[in-house]
């Protein structure tokens, strides 16, 4: 079977010190390249996902209510936006083979709404490599892997989460967005489970 990796969304703002921070976003961008790096010969293709906004209208607002509107982040151009070092450095080492980006227009969670350089859907990349099944792992638990993860599974693909790799914005969100992946066929499991 023919299996990949999806990083979800371990970017800048996304972690300590951004504009939007998971508590615990620091440590799983280190563990997630740690992880990239001891497993590389279990995955045929390792994908990042990027959220990527230059305009995604409501999504964005001053006065957010944190579940349908957020403030300012990842945008375009900015640093926050950009992927966190330890998984930059799996992009330099060619240890990530694609990155793509959502969210430039409109909010987008899912990795499955993303396109890579080329305007190709995540689907489409996993598709043209025969991917069977994934392991999905990043930021944040409760949001966009969950949405990631529930995609996987409508398309027809084997997942595990890697729930060791991941952080909720919210310890109860996040217990419960666990709880619907797995009801959804998803086996839960750590990166040293295997």
């Amino acid at each position: 079977m023919r299996n990949a990796l999806v990083i979800v969304d371990v970017q800048n703002d996304f972690c300590e010190g951004g504009n939007l921070p998971v508590t615990g976003g620091l440590a799983v961008a280190a563990q997630v390249a740690r992880h990239v790096r001891q497993s590389r010969s279990e995955y045929d293709l390792v994908v990042a996902t990027r959220d990527y906004h230059e305009n995604p209208g409501d999504h964005f607002a001053p006065q957010p209510d944190f579940v349908e509107s957020w403030p300012r982040h990842c945008v375009v151009g900015t640093p926050g936006a950009a992927l966190c070092t330890p998984i930059s450095n799996l992009v330099d080492e060619d240890l990530i083979q694609s990155v793509v980006d959502k969210g430039r227009s409109t909010a987008a969670y899912s990795g499955f709404e993303a396109l890579d350089p080329e305007g190709c859907p995540l689907l489409d990349v996993l598709r043209d490599a025969r991917i069977e099944s994934v392991d999905v792992c990043g930021l944040a638990t409760d949001y966009c892997v969950r949405a990631t993860v529930l995609d996987a599974r409508k398309n027809g693909f084997e997942v595990r989460v890697l729930t060791d790799l991941c952080a909720a914005v919210n310890e109860e969100s996040g217990r419960r967005a666990l709880q619907e992946m797995k009801a959804a066929g998803c086996q839960l499991t750590t990166d040293s489970a295997r």
